[in-house]
């Protein structure tokens, strides 16, 4: 594991924009499935390294296929403190993933779907670069004393949205309508449909926790 760069984590909801995943894949990914998950992989002609969860959305035979494939299948109860997706994302940090992409995440549960958005959030995963992407749409959090550094295409959307109280000392380059030491309120919609000037934007925050949503007008990340 010397040579792992990142990691690509298979959710087990909707996958609405196939072609952009391939897109998005690189060779040297480790790829994961959270329990059925694992079907989308087989959707996309994919083979993952690894298969977590209580595998309540997968039957045996599903499982002995993939693991007559090579790949690790890794049991944990049903009744567990994780969910499938943060086993998942749990696993990939004791492989040494620093980077970790996450497909499928959002959109068949709202429970899971916001569990999902904000898992990002755990204190013990600020370390880590995680990001939920849905076709054209990608998500990542920012956390007060960081920058995070935005690619696109100009006339790509960008949203920016507090958790867990206001967001202060927020400083933007490369976007429409700039900040400038300001601050987005939580609850409010301030911070949506700014819009990306240049191929590369940067946003600063001093304190606080954003939510900051891309999407690619062309359809593909970069």
């Amino acid at each position: 594991m010397s040579e792992f760069k990142r990691a690509v984590i298979f959710a087990n909801g909707l996958l609405s924009h196939p072609e952009a995943v391939r897109a998005a894949l690189q060779p040297e990914d480790v790829l994961i499935a959270a329990d059925g998950g694992a079907r989308l992989c087989l959707q996309l002609g994919l083979l993952p390294a690894v298969l977590i969860g209580d595998f309540d959305s997968l039957d045996e035979q599903e499982l002995a296929y993939f693991a007559t494939r090579g790949s690790l299948i890794l049991r944990h109860p049903a009744r567990k403190d994780y969910t499938d997706l943060e086993l998942a994302l749990r696993h990939a940090l004791s492989l040494g993933a620093n980077d970790i992409l996450i497909f499928a995440a959002l959109g068949a549960r709202w429970d899971h779907t916001l569990a999902n958005l904000l898992l990002p959030a755990a204190a013990d995963l600020a370390h880590v670069r995680i990001r939920l992407a849905d076709g054209p749409q990608e998500v990542m959090l920012l956390r007060g004393g960081s920058t995070l550094e935005i690619s696109g295409q100009p006339g790509d959307t960008v949203s920016l949205i507090p958790l867990s109280g206001d967001a202060q000392g927020i400083t933007t380059r490369g976007l429409e309508y700039p900040l400038n030491d300001g601050s987005l309120a939580f609850g409010g919609t301030r911070g949506i449909s700014n819009v990306l000037l240049e191929p590369r934007a940067t946003v600063s925050l001093r304190q606080g926790l954003l939510l900051c949503v891309v999407i690619h007008a062309e359809g593909r990340m970069r």
